[in-house]
């Protein structure tokens, strides 16, 4: 893949077959905004230092270890090799252990995706089981070493290629019945379920990540753009939270809000693209003319 590096570099196997294979991040936070911890006195940056607790000395790297507490205060010494030495060995080697359905695995057990391509060699055998996974219908559970753990992977179809999504241990995850425990039993019916209903069904649409704005990542660039700019800092808009202490009532509200909303005019497909166009295009301006001038605030990926 142009412009991007590869994690890890292996085989996938099923039966007798294998594949040279890639893997790719799927997912990175290496474009958010960071910010150093800087002296006020000073305007220089700060070192992080390590401190001995007890004797509040300064601790030099090479005089820090890992350790394991056993007891308050007290602790197994564990040497950098004898952890080295509990890594699995890497054959470097995608097993395939089952195909099963692409609904069998909980959601709440995936950790991190990645994109999984074939690596050179072995094109044919890496579409060879794309497409048999997707006319199947099925995703496949894998075992390989990655990142220094033996690691359960989730592979499904992706588009041209396949996403290896890692999975979480079952010690891992929290139980649900555990967060749900101490939730009553409430049975709604009537004119509360169908109300609750009909809110929903005026309220469908489809997935689109790219309509999901990372407000929290805009409110940081229109900071940096502001104080590089020595303008006055952008002021936070009040949220008006309403709160209504009759459930019915809010649903009531809600539902006719709703079918006022349905019984106007609409604008033509032709004035609500064009309209639309004109914000992307603001939008396109104002975030690259903030990204470019906060660009020395971020680091390199």
């Amino acid at each position: 893949m142009a412009g991007m590096r590869a994690q890890w570099k292996g085989f996938i196997k099923f039966g007798e077959v294998s594949a040279g294979v890639a893997l790719y991040t799927a997912a990175s936070t290496s474009d958010r905004i960071t910010f150093n911890t800087i002296n006020t006195a000073t305007g220089n940056r700060v070192n992080r230092v390590f401190i001995d607790s007890e004797t509040e000395e300064r601790v030099e790297k090479e005089q820090q270890t890992k350790g394991f507490e056993i007891e308050n205060g007290q602790y197994i010494i564990i040497d950098p090799d004898e952890v080295a030495a509990t890594i699995p060995e890497s054959n470097k080697t995608l097993e395939i252990e089952a195909f099963i359905p692409c609904s069998d695995v909980d959601d709440v057990y995936f950790d991190k995706p990645y994109y999984l391509t074939p690596d050179k060699m072995g094109s044919d055998a890496f579409a060879a089981l794309r497409d048999g996974m997707r006319k199947s219908k099925v995703a496949a559970i894998a075992r390989t070493v990655l990142f220094r753990r033996m690691r359960t992977v989730l592979i499904r179809p992706h588009g041209k290629g396949l996403i290896a999504t890692t999975l979480n241990y079952d010690y891992e995850v929290r139980s649900s019945k555990k967060a749900f425990e101490e939730m009553p039993k409430i049975k709604i019916e009537g004119e509360m379920l169908d109300l609750a209903k009909h809110i929903i069904s005026t309220k469908k649409g489809d997935f689109d990540p790219a309509t999901f704005d990372d407000r929290y990542e805009a409110a940081l660039e229109e900071l940096v753009k502001a104080k590089i700019e020595g303008k006055s800092l952008p002021k936070r808009k009040k949220v008006e939270v309403s709160k209504p202490n009759d459930l019915l009532a809010a649903l009531r509200e809600s539902a006719g809000m709703m079918k006022a909303a349905d019984e106007k005019p609409k604008r033509t497909a032709a004035n609500a693209n064009k309209g639309t166009g004109r914000q992307s295009a603001a939008r396109g301006a104002a975030a690259k003319s903030a990204a470019s001038k906060a660009a020395p605030q971020r680091k390199s990926a």
